[in-house]
């Protein structure tokens, strides 16, 4: 796994070797990068991390900042590696091992906003954020944000977020939404 493209482009990134994580290709992060546009100076929370790529092609291509969400602590290590060699440091970047609920929950009480959300939980558990992910996440939004999510086609992660683009690749389907 590489960082597609931007200042990064074409670094290497480790991956957990977790059965559980499971790392977005290179093709679908080609994709869906090409799909968002610019994304110059946005402010990044990637939830449900796994190893930082999605992140890590955000801040590669532009974006400000990036918090990143992982609550497995080997991924989190595996992600902590990423970014130090990378040279992806706060206030740039930051990881935050926690569940992505409580996350939610503590940038709702920080009165944070960001400009991109990445939602990709593991594909068998699409709905571990609860019912009320939506109003969480929708407290937390810049105006103009989008939100990508990312699961197995066969279970769709849904977000009761207008939707602007759908995408599948093979068993990945990508979601974009505008709030």
């Amino acid at each position: 796994m590489r960082v597609v493209a931007g200042r990064l482009g074409g670094r290497r990134l480790a991956s957990p070797s977790s059965a559980v994580t499971r790392p977005t290709s290179d093709r679908v992060r080609e994709s869906l990068f090409a799909a968002l546009g610019p994304i110059d100076g946005a402010v990044v929370l990637d939830l449900f991390s796994g190893s930082g790529a999605l992140a890590i092609e955000a801040l590669s291509r532009g974006a400000a900042s990036a918090v990143l969400v992982e609550r497995d602590r080997g991924a989190a290590k595996v992600i902590a590696t990423n970014l130090q060699a990378l040279g992806l440091l706060e206030p740039q970047a930051r990881l935050v091992c926690s569940t992505a609920r409580r996350a939610l929950e503590h940038a709702v009480q920080a009165s944070d906003a960001y400009d991109l959300i990445f939602l990709d939980p593991p594909y068998r558990q699409p709905a571990m954020l609860g019912d009320d992910a939506a109003m969480l996440i929708e407290t937390i939004l810049a105006p103009d944000a989008r939100v990508v999510t990312e699961s197995d086609r066969r279970q769709p992660f849904e977000l009761d977020f207008p939707m602007i683009d759908e995408r599948r690749y093979g068993d990945t389907l990508i979601r974009i939404h505008k709030p």
